[in-house]
């Protein structure tokens, strides 16, 4: 990875609806070996996607619960499975495999408490192999970004 595909990163951050055109101005290369680099990259994984980020409080989502949770054991079976119930769960928006007190940390957005509980009784502590949960509210957002430092 050279300053070009730096530069190149760093302006899709900052302006990711720009086309490989707009882009290639910005960066200082043609069109062609500018479009080149960015599949290139994508190919080897360091682009994984492109996204959109909505306002979770105009969606009705203005609470924002991070759920710490603890499994009873800790095999294969259980790990792929918590993996791949996380995925499918909407409301849980990040899910991280953790070292320390918790064996799982889990952002989740919902409308309210009583959402909030719901989900808990219903999905959460159902999850496989799920020990405890400990839930802590997030009284207010600070910082929110999907910009990394290049």
């Amino acid at each position: 990875m050279d300053d070009i595909d730096r530069k190149i990163l760093q302006e899709l951050q900052d302006h990711p609806g720009l086309s490989a055109e707009q882009l290639s101005k910005r960066v200082g290369l043609s069109h062609t070996p500018c479009w080149r680099r960015i599949k290139k990259m994508e190919a080897e994984g360091v682009i994984i996607d492109r996204a959109v980020i909505l306002n979770p409080r105009k969606l009705n989502l203005s609470l924002t619960v991070f759920a710490s949770i603890k499994l009873k054991q800790h095999d294969r079976a259980t790990l792929e499975a918590i993996e791949s119930a996380a995925q499918k769960c909407p409301e849980i928006v990040e899910c991280f495999s953790m070292t320390g007190d918790c064996d799982y940390i889990c952002r989740v957005l919902v409308a309210d408490v009583p959402a909030y509980e719901q989900l808990l009784k219903s999905i959460l502590l159902g999850l496989p192999g799920v020990a405890t949960i400990s839930s802590s509210v997030a009284l207010k957002q600070v910082k929110l970004t999907t910009k990394i430092a290049i």
